[in-house]
């Protein structure tokens, strides 16, 4: 099986969310720019961004933080985001089970994947870290999501951005594949996902039939 991040993998969300995040954040009274948004909070869930930011600032975020910035993201992505560059093109050619993991919420992975068009190579496969105790780079999400769709950890493969979700597939005992394609790449993104356990990384979603197919053969 093959199970693939979304932000920043299956669409090119991560400059936008970083944008929208650090607006919310400064209008709230904690002033935070975009790039220390994905400095620090780079593939982690919402609540857990929340948590820190309120520990290291020691004041509370407003009760309606977090559907507020939810809101604000949506508008954005609807007007804004795209696909990754070929991703449709190398989701039509593998083949076998796949499935969506994301520290996202389940109603973003939703808007994200319906506003590229995406949507229809997933549904119902969508899981959400809000379903499980810890986010990543705890493994608890992929491990979900291999017990939901039936699939021992061993046979899966995952597609992902951050070294945070490269060190959850390793601790599920999953093989995985570090994507540095996104417009949010940093230049040492490569060495970063490797140093997590990445066992490939791509930068060109038309090179991922290839690498899996190799990855198999291991």
């Amino acid at each position: 099986m093959i199970i693939f991040d979304c932000n920043g993998v299956l669409v090119d969300s991560e400059p936008i969310a970083a944008a929208v995040a650090a607006e919310e954040f400064t209008r709230a009274g904690v002033p935070l720019s975009p790039e220390m948004i994905a400095q620090h909070f780079f593939g982690r869930r919402p609540a857990d961004m929340f948590a820190t930011v309120e520990a290291a600032t020691k004041r509370q975020l407003p009760k309606s933080f977090a559907a507020t910035l939810s809101a604000a993201t949506f508008k954005r992505f609807r007007a804004e985001l795209q696909p990754t560059p070929h991703m449709a093109y190398a989701l039509s050619w593998l083949r076998g089970p796949k499935c969506v993991a994301s520290s996202s919420t389940l109603e973003r992975i939703r808007v994200s994947l319906d506003t590229t068009g995406l949507l229809r190579f997933f549904e119902p496969h969508l899981f959400s870290a809000g379903d499980v105790p810890r986010g990543k780079p705890a493994p608890d999400l992929f491990r979900h999501a291999a017990h939901q769709m039936n699939v021992r950890p061993a046979d899966c493969i995952v597609i992902e951005d951050s070294p945070a979700g490269i060190t959850a597939a390793a601790a599920a005992g999953m093989t995985s594949v570090g994507f540095v394609g996104g417009s949010h790449a940093v230049p040492n993104l490569s060495v970063q996902l490797m140093a997590a356990g990445a066992r490939a990384v791509i930068a060109d979603m038309r090179q991922l039939k290839s690498t899996i197919v190799a990855l198999r053969g291991w």
